[in-house]
């Protein structure tokens, strides 16, 4: 049952003066479409009578499903404090359903929701702590982005040695206007790199706030002059920006399902088996949570990201790809390895059915880890029987077809489309030639 109606939408429209509704859905690989239509037309809107064309968007075209048709969620619906305060944009995110009013298989937000049924009807809810970063950099004379800032700070410095503190306070302040609760904010470890903490939610809604706080975040820098930039690894030599995944579990009587008192950690049965189902499939989701060729070159010894596949009830523990443990009176699972490149909504299904999957096994979870593994070679964590993440996305594509759960979990057309365009890019990274390679070999070789 929506929270808000038609009605609430209408009378929105016209209290606050809104001209531009744009109607926002989302592609196989996270990234915002949408259409935006005049305030004339927001009951054809409501009534789902506009549509798209699949063949036209990337992801969807091999699909042939003809026109998909835009079901705008009512609860979603938010006006942009960013644009002018007279004639303003609102925003609906829409699910995508086929000509025959049917579910389209390979809309990101119902394939969550999905997940989350499932998940429901065998007696568990969840709630999603996001914590993204970024970088601000400067913009060329003819507004192209550049890697080039002025800024020397580092980890919790402030102004003035914190050039961006600002910007980010601006952007605060727009997503406090979108309904956001944020807990926090601060200059992270390398020059022009932040963060930006808030108050989560249920994991579809979480999915859909990460979008909204990506577009806050890049307005707000460009009419600053700044370009924001959620690349996983923008700079050689420097850290890259992760997307942290905060997860929180419920019974069916509003319990935290992953605390038990009694056993050790206070991680109950429950938690250890989601853990164990996340550590089991976490090689073949990779391709999904870290989505990118440039996604590898963040997952790399030396700069706070894991690599291996280990997890600790320490959070100090910066090589543990998952920690475990208690935060503000909940036990929360914490993943460590996914970039803010990736679709949200699948991440968090995938991470979602792999727990889930996880406890229908009854899988035995690893031997927790509390050293710092970026200190062992390669032969010791060998004889500890611990695995690493794909180093590359050719080896994330190769994972991700081995593990049949990806496909089951994304359904045979995304699974395949997803597939199809990764391929596709790999190849191309792998026959450019850099211009490392050219200042290695060109004059000798």
């Amino acid at each position: 049952m929506s929270r808000l109606t038609k009605d609430d939408i209408f009378r929105l429209v016209e209290e606050e003066d809104v001209e531009f509704i744009r109607l926002q859905f989302i592609d196989i690989f996270g990234r915002c479409r949408n259409i935006a239509v005049t305030a004339d037309h927001l009951e054809e809107a409501l009534d789902r009578e506009f549509s798209v064309e699949a063949a036209g968007i990337s992801g969807f075209a091999s699909s042939g499903s003809g026109d998909l048709y835009l079901h705008p969620d009512l609860d979603t619906f938010e006006i942009f404090p960013w644009r002018p305060q007279h004639g303003k944009v609102a925003r609906l995110f829409c699910d995508l359903y086929t000509e025959e009013g049917v579910p389209y298989t390979s809309d990101s937000r119902q394939i969550l929701n999905r997940v989350l049924e499932e998940a429901a009807a065998k007696g568990l809810t969840f709630e999603v702590d996001p914590e993204l970063e970024f970088y601000l950099f400067h913009l060329d004379d003819f507004g192209r982005p550049t890697t080039l800032t002025h800024e020397q700070a580092g980890y919790l410095d402030v102004a003035p040695a914190d050039l961006g503190e600002n910007v980010r306070r601006e952007i605060i302040q727009n997503l406090q206007d979108m309904g956001f609760q944020i807990t926090s904010s601060h200059h992270e470890m390398a020059p022009a790199q932040h963060e930006i903490d808030f108050v989560g939610d249920r994991p579809d809604r979480a999915a859909d706030q990460i979008l909204t706080y990506k577009m806050a975040v890049k307005t707000v820098a460009k009419k600053h002059g700044l370009h924001a930039t959620f690349m996983p690894k923008p700079l050689s030599g420097q850290y890259g920006s992760g997307m942290h995944i905060i997860l929180k579990a419920f019974d069916g009587e509003g319990h935290d399902a992953f605390a038990d008192p009694s056993m050790e950690g206070g991680v109950s049965e429950t938690g250890r088996l989601f853990l164990a189902g996340i550590l089991d499939h976490i090689r073949g989701m990779s391709l999904v949570t870290n989505p990118l060729v440039n996604s590898y070159k963040r997952l790399v010894r030396g700069y706070d990201a894991p690599v291996d596949i280990s997890w600790s009830f320490v959070r100090s523990n910066r090589s543990a790809l998952i920690h475990m443990g208690k935060r503000k009176g909940r036990v929360c699972l914490e993943l460590r390895n996914p970039d803010c490149t990736c679709n949200p909504y699948l991440t968090l299904a995938l991470c979602i059915a792999a727990g889930m999957d996880g406890i229908e096994r009854g899988l035995d979870l690893p031997e927790k880890t509390e050293l710092n593994l970026f200190r062992l070679s390669s032969r010791q964590l060998r004889e500890m029987n611990i695995d690493r993440l794909p180093r590359t996305m050719g080896e994330a594509i190769v994972a991700y077809e081995e593990d049949d759960f990806i496909r089951e979990t994304l359904g045979r057309e995304t699974w395949f489309s997803y597939l199809k365009a990764k391929r596709r890019e790999w190849k191309e990274y792998r026959s450019m030639v850099s211009q490392w390679e050219l200042d290695q070999y060109l004059s000798i070789y």
